[in-house]
């Protein structure tokens, strides 16, 4: 990931970032009015008990029947605190209601729509790092929503009442006081974007520092068997002082910030209740007034300190809403069109290339394929066979629709894959990939991953023809049973012919083999082969094979090599020709003798 630089400009407007925030907010408009209520009240009531201090100072001392004034207002006094605690509760309910469940609505929202991007987004940004933002971006989204804006705007709120409190009780103290403040607020706008820079710099070093974390751990065998635990975690170290270092600079910026917004703001209330003293004296002002004054202009005193307080982390906020609305606002390349075709019903499961040129978006200057044609019969097996790099794979990318070639046409069934809906397309195709997913789930789970609403006793009949269900039975829980990360419960046989089942499960008219018994033991191959056989049977089947032992038996065998058909025809008939299939399997053979 390229280093951001902390100087550079913000790229969005100040607090604009958050409107994604209120967008999802905006949503529960019941608890929002609640706690904007709330928020009302208490400012409202802590800004009325000044006045209450000013009538018993004024009425209540001197003054003839002044200890029954004093009580009436005391009484008075307790109700407002009974008021101002339940409108604290409320505000704090509904807030931090609203902050866990916005942050909810977010992260599902993320999730969603990254799940219809295509392949190539992912290649070309981290899965770590999008699940980073997807973790402490969001988090600071939840502090943002549940704690910040509250503070926010009840001390916005008590800041312009308190105000407008200090000029009915002092107009001209209050208009001095009013003339402080843009003086006051300039250093807040200025540190806050820089603020809001190192925020969003910052949450992108955190992102590393978690990449580098799943990166490593989830390749510990790797690096201990090779010795970098040293190396590894020196990368890890560095990483995480880089989003130190960024983090001081923000944090010096905060306190900077702070310190000098609170030096103005007292120092001008401390200069003018100095000069508020002659006005007692002449009797300009009341002793009540002049409490009730300095009560009020402490609150609003204390409503603008904190404001630069909770400024700064609105900006980290919004730095991470950025981040989130860019994740959010993705449009996926691959997508329906707005009429798309209907699929003949039905499914024959054919599959054509009509002179398909691609290229991968990551590697422009080489073509994948070149001027690529076959056709597949429904039915038919054809075996995909070549070196590395001859493009096997690309064909399975095409054919499911993952992406779209740079010219030419992919059809299935006849009708062109940009023309009809994705989904529909690979409702008709079953895959048994070579590096077998298996997910963080139960084994009932993984199997309903080929069809979901599969009942038991389906998932059971396509776990035997899997040759799967002894070993499924012997697990602890049965189908209940925890896979673990990635299938680690499971041999490599077993996670096989999970997929095999899976792909059963689907009863899909074609069917895409990637050399799904690479790396096997002799006895787990041969289970493997036969769920395979039971696998192929009455469906179109593509199978990339690189042991050419396993698809001698196939009608056709397409060999490729750099993106293009070289040589066509059964086993026989190839090694007759001498070509490049010859070589490979005098290679191979040889040295299985």
């Amino acid at each position: 990931m390229a280093e951001e630089n902390p100087a550079a400009p913000p790229r969005g407007r100040s607090l604009s970032s958050l409107a994604i925030v209120w967008r999802f907010a905006a949503r529960y408009p019941v608890q929002l009015a609640i706690a904007l209520l709330a928020l009302l009240t208490t400012s409202a009531t802590t800004l009325y008990i000044p006045w209450r201090f000013k009538s018993v100072i004024d009425e209540g001392f001197g003054k003839e029947g002044n200890v029954a004034h004093i009580n009436t207002v005391f009484y008075g006094l307790f109700g407002l605190v009974i008021v101002l605690a339940i409108a604290t509760a409320l505000r704090f309910y509904f807030v931090s209601w609203l902050g866990e469940r916005t942050v909810a609505d977010i992260r599902t929202e993320v999730q969603r729509n990254l799940l219809r991007l295509a392949p190539r987004y992912f290649e070309e940004n981290r899965p770590s790092e999008i699940a980073s933002r997807l973790t402490s971006d969001t988090a600071q989204i939840e502090v943002a929503v549940g704690t910040t804006v509250s503070v926010a705007l009840r001390n916005t709120l008590t800041g312009i009442g308190g105000i407008i409190s200090l000029f009915a009780l002092a107009p001209k103290i209050a208009g001095a006081l009013i003339i402080a403040i843009p003086i006051i607020v300039m250093p807040l706008v200025i540190l806050g974007r820089r603020v809001r820079t190192y925020s969003r710099s910052s949450q992108d070093r955190i992102a590393d520092i978690g990449s580098i974390a799943v990166e490593t751990l989830g390749a510990m065998k790797v690096v201990q068997a090779f010795g970098q635990e040293r190396r590894e975690g020196d990368r890890f170290a560095d990483a995480v002082g880089r989003s130190f270092a960024i983090a001081k600079r923000r944090i010096r910026i905060r306190a900077i910030m702070t310190a000098l917004v609170i030096m103005l703001l007292f120092g001008a209330v401390t200069l003018l209740l100095w000069t508020t003293i002659a006005d007692v004296a002449a009797g300009h002002l009341s002793g009540g007034s002049l409490t009730a004054f300095i009560f009020t202009a402490g609150l609003v005193t204390g409503a603008f300190g904190a404001l630069t307080e909770v400024y700064g982390d609105l900006m980290r906020a919004a730095g991470a809403a950025e981040r989130l609305h860019e994740l959010i606002s993705e449009e996926p390349e691959i997508r329906a069109p707005a009429q798309p075709a209907t699929l003949p019903t039905p499914p024959m499961g054919s599959l054509e290339f009509d002179h398909v040129t691609f290229r991968y978006p990551t590697r422009p200057d080489m073509p994948a394929l070149h001027d690529f044609s076959l056709r597949v019969e429904p039915g038919e097996t054809v075996a995909i066979v070549g070196p590395s790099g001859a493009g096997k794979s690309t064909l399975f990318q095409l054919i499911q629709r993952f992406y779209d070639p740079t010219s030419g046409t992919v059809r299935i069934d006849g009708v062109a894959l940009p023309d009809a809906d994705p989904a529909r397309i690979r409702e008709r195709i079953a895959m048994v990939p070579q590096d077998t997913v298996i997910f963080g789930a139960s084994a009932r789970d993984n199997l309903r991953y080929g069809r979901w609403d599969a009942p038991d006793d389906e998932l059971w009949a396509a776990a035997e023809a899997a040759n799967a269900a002894e070993f499924l039975r012997k697990l602890p829980e049965g189908l209940d049973t925890f896979m673990g990360e990635g299938g680690a419960r499971l041999s490599g046989g077993q996670r096989q012919r999970v997929a095999i089942a899976r792909a059963l499960l689907r009863n899909a008219p074609i069917l895409l083999l990637d050399e799904a018994t690479s790396a096997l033991d002799a006895e787990s191959e041969r289970l493997v082969q036969e769920a395979l056989e039971r696998l192929m049977t009455d469906r179109t089947t593509l199978v990339i094979a690189h042991r050419l032992a396993t698809v001698r038996a196939a009608e056709r065998i397409i060999v490729m090599d750099n993106g293009r058909i070289v040589e066509s025809g059964s086993h026989g008939a190839l090694v007759d020709q001498n070509g490049l299939y010859a070589r490979l399997a005098s290679l191979q053979f040889s040295e299985a003798a």
